[in-house]
């Protein structure tokens, strides 16, 4: 990845990994402290019960489903970006709760060799994915469940997006040499089947051919998982259909994604959008397979993206579309794609408002499509 000199007031960003650590090492190690504190919980403790599934199947309602005020005990109807605080959102919470506190444990062991941090992070990973008594099976049928209409929907599948970060700390894991042998296998069987199923079922399928960011988070859970995995044929695919499929058919010439600003949250979904595609060019980049320098018909590209974006990041005041139906004025957040992007195109003022962003939200929505925190675990990744 290109480097940058100081500029404006962004800091001197000539070692991205140094500068990176130093700006992040308080911040990582404070959630840390408190994270070593608090032990594993899986969504084996939490019993779903209107789930068609079991104790170990991960169980979620479609947020924007709402009782039909003409027929109350009925199926729900949807009312499109306006969350049902109603819904059972418990498992999704424990998985964002792990995603959330492994990757800052695996974050502080990477800045400190401290040995308690990587035994904690561990141990999440030995409760979700090995241990048979609280591991979550490795599929996502009853996902976004709709009552009255179906036990669990394809497009569930982005709940597990929050596994991304989980599965990348878990390669800095394994390649520090911070998981034994049992937990590596466990780790990465889990994943494995996960992926498969991710790839080969009629849920994963149906996800994966969307048109918008559930497609884009499809692709960025394959390719995190492929990493983990070392499956190079997956990793292979997601490199060709994030360039010919996700931002040819997503992105309008002038960088931006017109679905996202068609729906009732533009700026949300355009950068959350934004934000996975960012972290998938991340993830799936090497020295020689540049994603960050792709270009497509009618002058699309990754750099178009940012660029057409980065000034509303910049100054909110300033979107010329509508605004979000909810949460408007809890965004922009620190999102790590613009870190990413920063650095691959060598522009020191959007390091600045990165750094002015908070990195640590904690409105409940804003951290559901915020689910990549620590942008040490993937700079430079192998």
């Amino acid at each position: 990845m290109p480097v940058l000199l100081r500029g404006q007031d962004s800091g001197n960003w000539s070692n991205p990994g140094a500068a990176l650590a130093e700006e992040e090492r308080g911040r990582v190690l404070s959630a840390a402290n408190a994270f070593l504190r608090q032990a594993p919980q899986t969504i084996t403790s939490v019993r779903a019960v209107r789930s068609a599934g079991g104790l170990h199947d991960f169980y979620s309602e479609g947020d924007y489903w709402w009782p039909d005020p003409k027929d109350p005990n009925g199926p729900y109807i949807q009312r499109d970006g306006m969350s049902n605080p109603a819904n059972f959102t418990a498992h999704r919470e424990l998985m964002v709760r792990l995603s959330i506190q492994m990757p800052a444990l695996t974050a502080a062991w990477q800045l400190t060799r401290e040995r308690a941090y990587a035994e904690r992070a561990v141990e999440h990973l030995r409760a979700w994915f090995v241990t048979p008594a609280t591991r979550m099976n490795p599929n996502l049928e009853y996902a976004q469940a709709i009552h009255g209409r179906d036990t669990g929907r394809s497009i569930g599948i982005i709940d597990t997006v929050h596994l991304c970060e989980v599965a990348q700390a878990a390669r800095v894991l394994l390649r520090g040499g911070a998981l034994d042998d049992a937990d590596a296998r466990g780790t990465q069987a889990w994943f494995t089947e996960y992926l498969a199923w991710l790839t080969t079922s009629k849920r994963g399928e149906q996800e994966r051919d969307t048109k918008n960011n559930h497609a884009s988070c499809w692709l960025l859970q394959a390719a995190s998982f492929a990493a983990l995995t070392g499956d190079d044929g997956v990793t292979g695919y997601c490199r060709t259909r994030l360039q010919q499929t996700i931002l040819t058919d997503q992105l309008a010439p002038n960088g931006s994604f017109p679905r996202e600003l068609a729906r009732t949250k533009p700026y949300s979904y355009s950068l959350f959008n934004l934000d996975i595609v960012g972290v998938s060019a991340q993830v799936l980049s090497t020295p020689g397979y540049d994603l960050w320098a792709w270009r497509g018909a009618e002058g699309r590209s990754l750099e178009q993206a940012f660029r057409f974006l980065m000034p509303y990041v910049a100054d909110k005041s300033t979107w010329p579309y509508k605004k979000d139906v909810e949460y408007w004025n809890d965004l922009p957040v620190r999102q790590p794609s613009l870190l990413f992007a920063a650095l691959a195109y060598r522009e020191p003022s959007w390091i600045a408002v990165w750094r002015r962003l908070d990195p640590d939200p904690t409105v409940a929505e804003i951290i559901r499509n915020h689910p990549v925190r620590q942008p040490l675990l993937w700079l430079g990744s192998a």
